[in-house]
């Protein structure tokens, strides 16, 4: 699926009314029908989401950490960014200020 923010198919839609299909539940399937029937009255809107922030060392928050490095290449002397991948601790799940409508929310909000 291109851009990767829809759901990840396991085999229902979220917000219909409707349960998994016509056939009956069979012992293997139990499990993800109760999943079906628990998330069937599910709303359509997000109220927390994954940040993309992260912490340093020091508690800074940011997207992306840079360290200055120097470089002598000959006899000059020049500084470089050079990205820090280590000791960042996400940021985690965090509340929105107004929730969001679902990306698979099945209605179409405005026509024109």
């Amino acid at each position: 699926m291109m851009g990767g923010s829809g759901s990840k198919g396991k085999g229902y839609w979220p917000f219909s009314g409707a349960g998994g299909g016509d056939e009956p539940a069979k012992d293997g399937q139990e499990q993800s029908l109760a999943r079906v029937r628990s998330i069937r009255n599910a709303t359509p809107f997000v109220f927390t989401r994954r940040s993309s922030l992260y912490f340093d060392e020091d508690g800074d928050l940011a997207h992306e950490f840079y360290e200055e490095t120097v470089v002598t290449k000959n006899g000059r002397k020049k500084a470089k960014l050079k990205r820090i991948h280590k000791n960042l601790i996400p940021q985690g799940i965090i509340k929105l200020d107004h929730p969001c409508i679902h990306v698979d929310f099945p209605v179409v909000i405005c026509e024109v």
